[in-house]
């Protein structure tokens, strides 16, 4: 009695194993899969992608039909920020993607399928994360992890000069008021040719009245000039004729080392009161 019992403990430990159960792409992290998005004026085309588990890939073809749903969206913000909705990630908005089928086609023999989401990202903002949300439905004529079943795809900007996926800085160094300062600045990614900084050693604060009333943009030009106009509350004019400081952009190498550097100066004023500034703002960067 107990060899038939282990004979058929073996059957069902076999069946389990060769199960093609499918599983949505993603991380660990709450099911997220991140996309960086090239700010080029054009539309960028992505994958969502799906994978069939088991010790023998499909002998037929497995199609997985999924749809938008919030509730991993909702448990991902409410997990992370807890009450804090101010921080909360948004859903991309529609007009910003769209999904032409919202079928995956795992092909009989092979392991994974995918399907194309095309993103639109020009007027996306650098301080916001963005997700589209989706559930495999339950109609699915396959069977299904129930914990993959869901992925939250993130779309983060990029441009030639900052990435919203990066936590690099640009070193500062230079002059205020012709006192030596020198620092750190994050920029971000607002079109192809245009990021957004903190104007001179001001403080950055994760917070949207301090951006709009510190933050200037820098627009890169055909022929790397750069023009520097406000973000948003802020007054600010550039200083043009510096020679060490003449409102360029370039990209240099040393020493086998590629890096991105902005030579700036530019007058600005907060809190009443004008501030010259001439600074370097210089980032190493990953060669192609």
């Amino acid at each position: 009695m107990a060899w038939i019992t282990s004979c058929k403990d073996n059957e069902l430990f076999e069946k389990e194993m060769y199960k093609n159960v499918v599983a949505l792409i993603s991380s660990e992290y709450y099911n997220t899969f991140q996309e960086e998005v090239p700010l080029t004026g054009e539309e960028f085309v992505g994958y969502i992608a799906a994978s069939a588990g088991g010790t023998h890939a499909t002998d037929k073809d497995l199609v997985i039909e999924f749809a938008e749903d919030s509730l991993q969206f909702n448990y991902y913000n409410f997990s992370v920020f807890d009450a804090d909705s101010n921080l909360y990630a948004r859903l991309l908005p529609k007009q910003h993607y769209e999904i032409p089928d919202y079928k995956i086609t795992i092909p009989a023999g092979e392991r994974t399928g995918k399907t194309l989401i095309k993103i639109k990202p020009e007027g996306l903002s650098p301080d916001s994360t963005y997700f589209v949300s989706l559930k495999i439905k339950e109609n699915s004529n396959v069977e299904v992890n129930e914990e993959k079943n869901t992925v939250l795809y993130q779309v983060l900007i990029k441009n030639a000069y900052a990435s919203q996926a990066s936590d690099e800085l640009y070193t500062m160094s230079g002059y205020l008021n012709e006192a030596v300062t020198a620092g750190n600045k994050k920029m971000f990614p607002l079109s192809r040719n245009k990021v957004r900084i903190i104007a001179g050693n001001e403080t950055f604060e994760s917070n949207v009245d301090h951006i709009n009333k510190t933050a200037i943009v820098l627009e890169v030009t055909d022929d790397n000039k750069v023009l520097i106009t406000p973000y948003k509350d802020i007054e600010v004019s550039q200083v043009d004729g510096d020679p060490n400081y003449p409102n360029t952009f370039k990209t240099e190498e040393s020493f086998g080392r590629k890096y991105n550097s902005f030579l700036l100066a530019y007058d600005y004023v907060l809190n009443g009161e004008t501030h010259h500034m001439q600074e370097e703002l210089r980032m190493e960067v990953k060669k192609e």
